[in-house]
């Protein structure tokens, strides 16, 4: 008998033909990269975002180029039911989601003498919460058709720590144990559950961090092996090749995407 996620596509075929993803923080940096990354291996596409529509119609436009069905919703996920209306949209749109990335998120530098027990809540929901909410709207489905991959977006500052991060750390150390305890709960029912770790990823977004915030382009690729940048693309086709239907023997991972900055 052929396991579930044992195909016999030719090579070269778009392994992902047939399947649907759900992409949330979808319209900009990694997440608009893991779009079309998705596409590109023939997925449908459901953009998720939190009202930036110009952007979100760009990776649109780029993933009907790519030949894929899509479409883009706007929510607000830390609404308590923004998961499940936004899973409803996407599979009323879609026909279902059999993949599903959590990049949304936010990365709030607050000096720890200043961080109050409102910003470590909004930091935890941020980056925590609503993906617990998101698995939970997806989950039934998938272990319905016995088939599906949760892949989450960490941060290699839940390994380093950083000051200024602190909740922000300890929401990407909470989506990491996550990661490993749901592929327990779900291995069992053809889902896979990882978490793609970046490190330090030129994307527009640290443009808008205070200079003395930032760590300079050469101080950051001189901790690495690789001798470059990474690109929203590189964490990209991480992500597209776990939700291949060839990694369905690779659950309860963290995949480092760093250029070497930590070894383990």
């Amino acid at each position: 008998m052929t396991a579930p996620d044992q195909h016999d596509a030719p090579l070269g075929a778009a392994p992902l033909r047939g399947r649907t993803a759900l992409v949330t923080g979808g319209a900009t940096g990694i997440g608009a990269a893991i779009c079309r990354a998705l596409a590109a291996g023939g997925a449908d596409i459901a953009i998720a975002h939190h009202d930036q529509p110009a952007r979100a119609n760009q990776v649109l436009a780029d993933v009907r180029r790519a030949g894929r069905h899509a479409l883009a919703l706007s929510a607000d996920l830390t609404e308590p039911d923004a998961a499940e209306r936004l899973h409803a949209a996407a599979a009323r749109e879609l026909g279902t989601v059999d993949i599903l990335v959590n990049c949304a998120g936010a990365y709030p530098r607050i000096a720890w003498n200043r961080l109050d027990a409102a910003a470590w809540d909004q930091a935890i929901a941020v980056n925590l919460t609503l993906h617990y909410r998101m698995c939970h709207a997806v989950t039934p489905t998938m272990t319905e058709h016995r088939w599906g991959r949760i892949i989450n977006i960490g941060s290699i500052t839940a390994r380093t720590g950083r000051r200024g991060l602190v909740a922000y750390a300890a929401a990407k150390a909470g989506l990491h144990g996550m990661t490993r305890s749901l592929a327990r709960e779900l291995g069992a029912h053809g889902i896979t559950v990882n978490t793609v770790v970046p490190g330090a990823i030129q994307v527009p977004a640290e443009n808008l961090l205070p200079a003395h915030d930032r760590v300079p382009p050469a101080d950051q690729v001189q901790r690495q092996c690789v001798p470059r940048r990474g690109q929203p693309e590189d964490v990209a086709a991480a992500a597209a090749f776990l939700a291949d239907p060839a990694a369905g023997f690779i659950t309860g991972q963290t995949l480092h995407v760093d250029g070497g900055q930590l070894l383990h």
